[in-house]
């Protein structure tokens, strides 16, 4: 446009109107570059990520730190998930035959409560909102003799028309009926483990000895003789090893009331209700009685279960921090490699911070997206860990959980979504903390010692 106006071939009105429009629209062009390009360290950090070095070992640790990142985040989610599951069974099979909460009476009260006064109490738990069920039980500790074998147990006197609503016995039964405790008829229904080692089949006599203190303070062993009716199986230890069920009133007819446990068991509509169920029927209750409920009954067994998760959720987040250091090694190297780039860039008016925030974005890029390929891919595994591992068994002919040794063979998956918030959150964190020292590094570079030899 320039050599047409200089030659003369335009008037020269319309030549400074042409002249004014190209310079215009030039300014417009530069403006639209600039708004394209804004901020300069976002763009220059993008253009850094796509650009294809030749440099094979930058390249390698940049793909290293990226699917170390996604391996460690993913690897956190799944173990995560699985130790949910077994936590989650470890639940289901101790309450599969324990109560929500236990009504008991302190120790000043517990010979002189009746029958009666614990079907009054009854009454008045049965009236909380929340309650599915209420059932009384009694339990003595004993040891079940059948010569050469003795085993230490627990006989748990029920009432068999209420037991169903506070436990699941009645589908437990593997062998008899729940209603074949009657009164009188001095029968049990064993553990599988007890039925085992004692080498007990139905309709066998078993002999309970039970340890009885006089009003002399002396102890004197009882023995009683009772009668196998059944069996039961959970696939917890705790439970098939060491329980045995009668009627309510033959344990109690067993032993006096002050040697025995004695109380109700309750089940709640919501087992995660149990706390506050209990704060509400231990404020209905009269002097003398208290409350516990499961998580003060097995809180040792969950403990445990906390600890290991976050010992595990530590030792697993270590991959993260270990891919976090590989993104530091290669930003530093990258610095390295643009000296010169920076040094024009300082010339040409960047800040400090805006070099900084070169190599922030280009670090950020790569860990997070590390991050949000381990959260889709730990996702998805964990909420197919039931269906991938038979077909991981049966490709490799092993198996994971032996039958001979472990009650359950499949290994369960529970995603919990605030777990994979906090872990995403994390490795966020930790892959954004990598970011720093290199972009400090690259920002306290000098223009004139990069370009020294240039």
């Amino acid at each position: 446009m320039r050599l047409i106006c200089d030659t003369g071939l335009i008037p020269g009105s319309r030549r400074a109107q042409l002249w004014l429009n190209c310079r215009n629209r030039l300014v417009a062009q530069d403006a639209h570059r600039a708004r394209m390009f804004h901020p300069l360290s976002i763009f220059v950090g993008l253009r850094y990520v796509r650009a294809r070095t030749h440099k094979f070992f930058v390249s390698f640790i940049t793909w290293a730190s990226l699917v170390g990142v996604c391996v460690g985040v993913a690897a956190l989610i799944v173990i995560l998930s699985v130790m949910n599951g077994f936590e989650d069974e470890l639940r289901d099979r101790l309450l599969s035959l324990g109560a929500h909460a236990r009504v008991v009476a302190s120790a000043s009260r517990a010979g002189a409560t009746t029958a009666q006064d614990w079907q009054r109490l009854r009454h008045i738990v049965s009236a909380v909102p929340e309650v599915a069920g209420v059932a009384p039980y009694i339990e003595l500790q004993a040891l079940a003799v059948r010569t050469p074998e003795m085993l230490p147990v627990v006989l748990r006197g029920i009432d068999p028309r209420a037991e169903g609503g506070v436990d699941d016995i009645g589908r437990a039964v593997t062998e008899g009926h729940l209603s074949d405790l009657v009164p009188g008829s001095n029968r049990v229904i064993i553990g599988a483990v007890i039925a085992q080692r004692l080498g007990l089949i139905l309709g066998d006599p078993v002999t309970m000895l039970i340890p009885i203190v006089d009003a002399a303070g002396a102890p004197t062993p009882a023995l009683r003789e009772l009668k196998v009716a059944g069996t039961f199986e959970v696939g917890f230890q705790d439970h098939d090893a060491t329980l045995m069920f009668a009627h309510i009133d033959d344990v109690r007819a067993l032993a006096p009331a002050v040697q025995a446990s004695q109380g109700l068991r309750i089940r709640c509509s919501d087992v995660w209700a149990a706390p506050r169920v209990a704060a509400r029927v231990r404020a209905l209750l009269p002097a003398g009685f208290e409350v516990i409920d499961w998580t003060v009954d097995h809180a040792t067994y969950f403990r445990a279960v906390r600890i290991e998760k976050t010992m595990m959720a530590l030792i697993l987040l270590l991959i993260v921090a270990v891919a976090a250091f590989n993104i530091v090694a290669m930003l530093v190297m990258v610095v390295t490699d643009k000296r010169t780039d920076i040094a024009i860039l300082r010339t040409f008016g960047a800040s400090p911070r805006r070099v900084m925030g070169v190599f922030i974005t280009q670090g950020l890029v790569i860990g997070w997206l590390g991050v949000l390929l381990g959260v889709a891919l730990g996702v998805l595994l964990a909420l197919n860990v039931e269906a991938i591992v038979p077909v991981l068994e049966r490709t490799f002919r092993f198996q994971i959980m032996d039958a001979d040794v472990y009650y359950t063979t499949s290994i369960p998956s529970d995603l919990s979504w605030s777990n994979v918030v906090w872990i995403g959150a994390a490795a966020l964190m930790l892959t954004g903390f990598a970011t720093l020292y290199p972009a400090l590094r690259a920002a306290r570079t000098a223009p004139a010692e990069a370009l020294r030899y240039e």
